[in-house]
């Protein structure tokens, strides 16, 4: 006899719906693996959509870097939970603990995982700049990713760093490997740090790098300390960069879809302020065409002109 056939119909529909309903659930949740870069240096590389239910609102790059004495964690992902698998895809790396979690901005995947690894005892290493705009930006970011995630937020607590950084660059060493952070004021958001790997060549540039999709800028974003932190990037000449979004790539990758994007962005914004020219026309007169194969320009490209108009009228 089939079971399933003697069953209500009403209570056959109520099962079908829980069981597709765990299999949405299941199929919707985010993996974490990191992946080799360079030697004992790994990344994992995010979504480059918005934030959903899919990714988890992990739509952002994480790093790990493995010394002798510990792991490093460049940055902590969006929620609790989210930074509870990282830590187990480290763990498939190695047994070493996390020690550092190193915060490159201050969007909410960046930091809002910071409470997990603090209770785990890691020290959480920011710039000072970072400090403000995560205390007043922490509950939009909760209130945004709870519309996303709903109870998968739960748990998620927005912690600051234990350990902030003051100069414009630090030298860190853990476990015979040496890490420089680089911080000139910011330019995603006023906290925007790099971490560069001396030994290896290797920069996480967080949001200051964005490559594959359009990069994006918000009431805090300034082009202008963007470009300068970037400026540090071409001084370096990094093998390879982890960029805040986007495939691990090379230097020329970096300066086309990034640096070239905000030096337009600025000169024609800069010419349109300084000839009188109205926001609508200075947007609309941008000349977008060399960007347009960048993920979600055609949706992003006018707001980013519209936001370095007004940054230049303030300037």
């Amino acid at each position: 006899m089939n079971r399933s056939k003697a069953l209500p119909r009403s209570l056959r529909t109520v099962l079908l719906a829980t069981v597709l309903g765990a299999a949405s659930t299941l199929a919707a949740a985010v993996e974490v693996q990191f992946q080799r870069v360079a030697d004992k240096v790994y990344a994992y590389i995010g979504d480059t959509e918005g934030r959903t239910a899919e990714n988890e609102g992990l739509n952002a790059n994480i790093g790990l870097v493995v010394t002798d004495a510990g792991a490093v964690l460049i940055d902590s992902g969006p929620t609790y939970e989210v930074a509870r698998k990282i830590e187990a895809a480290a763990r498939a790396v190695t047994p070493q603990p996390i020690r550092w979690v190193i915060n490159t901005g201050d969007q909410d995947h960046r930091w809002l995982g910071n409470g997990y690894f603090k209770e785990k005892g890691a020290e959480i290493i920011a710039h000072r700049d970072a400090e403000a705009d995560m205390k007043a930006r922490s509950g939009e970011h909760m209130e945004g990713l709870s519309r996303v995630l709903k109870d998968r937020l739960v748990g998620t607590v927005p912690t600051l760093p234990t350990r902030w950084l003051t100069e414009a660059d630090t030298r860190l060493e853990l476990g015979g490997t040496v890490f420089e952070l680089k911080h000139r004021g910011g330019g995603h958001t006023p906290g925007d740090t790099l971490v560069w790997l001396p030994q290896t060549g290797v920069l996480f540039s967080g949001d200051v790098v964005y490559v594959d999709r359009i990069l994006g800028l918000h009431e805090v974003s300034r082009t202008k300390t963007w470009l300068a932190s970037f400026d540090v990037i071409d001084q370096l000449k990094p093998a390879l960069i982890v960029p805040g979004h986007g495939r691990v790539t090379d230097l020329a990758t970096a300066q086309k879809e990034t640096r070239d994007l905000l030096r337009a962005l600025r000169a024609h914004m800069k010419k349109a302020v300084d000839d009188g020219l109205d926001i609508g026309a200075a947007v609309k007169s941008f000349d977008a065409k060399p960007f347009m194969g960048l993920k979600h320009a055609e949706v992003w490209l006018p707001q980013l002109a519209n936001q370095t108009y007004l940054e230049i009228e303030r300037e």
